[in-house]
């Protein structure tokens, strides 16, 4: 289980962008991650992801305290961010196939995977294209293939249907539900209330602090 407790974060010796945030990201769940723009979601992801160390707080993971984004990796934390974080030369498939590799899959078996999981994003005829020939919409399902393709404990999903139609965007909502009833904690960042509404609780950050709406 991931914890949070009394956080506060910030970017080197500027004020803290989040105070004190305390939330349980537990097991089997949709957790929705709300606020407006600037409002500090990607930032909490971050810290979760352990790419940013808290000021204050902590961080645990099944109550070891996280150290850093290494750590994390160890202890099954996987983010999609914003970004995406594609390999933009490598073809959608090569992006999938090398993280597999290299989280201890075989090259077979992570062929197999990546066929799978393409297909299930809807992209199996896009698998063979350079990342930098797709659409954003396409980049955005090619970055949760990856992410669900490395079965994580934790699922860290930063803005991930924003660029999707209704369509694509419930595709991805009904993968990561699924991903929930596996027992992943996924952790869904989003300004779009119809997919916040779609998660079990919600985390809603305002001004700095959380705001619980359901838990």
């Amino acid at each position: 289980m991931l914890s949070v407790q009394g956080v506060s974060v910030g970017y080197g010796d500027a004020p803290a962008v989040l105070r004190e945030i305390s939330v349980m990201v537990r097991p089997g769940r949709l957790l929705a991650l709300t606020g407006s723009s600037g409002a500090g979601k990607t930032t909490l992801l971050n810290a979760m992801a352990g790419l940013l160390r808290p000021q204050q707080g902590t961080v645990t993971v099944d109550g070891q305290p996280l150290r850093d984004r290494d750590h994390a990796v160890e202890q099954r934390i996987v983010l999609i961010p914003q970004d995406n974080g594609l390999a933009p030369i490598l073809t959608a498939a090569e992006n999938l196939q090398v993280a597999l590799v290299a989280d201890g899959v075989t090259p077979p078996e992570a062929l197999r995977q990546t066929a799978a999981t393409l297909d299930q994003l809807g992209l199996s005829d896009q698998a063979d294209q350079l990342v930098e020939e797709l659409s954003g919409g396409q980049q955005q399902r090619t970055a949760v293939a990856r992410g669900l393709a490395l079965r994580g404990g934790v699922l860290l999903a930063d803005e991930v249907t924003s660029e999707l139609d209704a369509g694509n965007r419930q595709r991805v909502l009904d993968l990561l539900r699924d991903e929930a009833r596996r027992g992943t904690a996924v952790v869904f960042a989003t300004h779009d209330p119809e997919v916040a509404a779609a998660c079990e609780a919600e985390l809603h950050l305002v001004e700095g602090r959380a705001e619980i709406v359901r838990d």
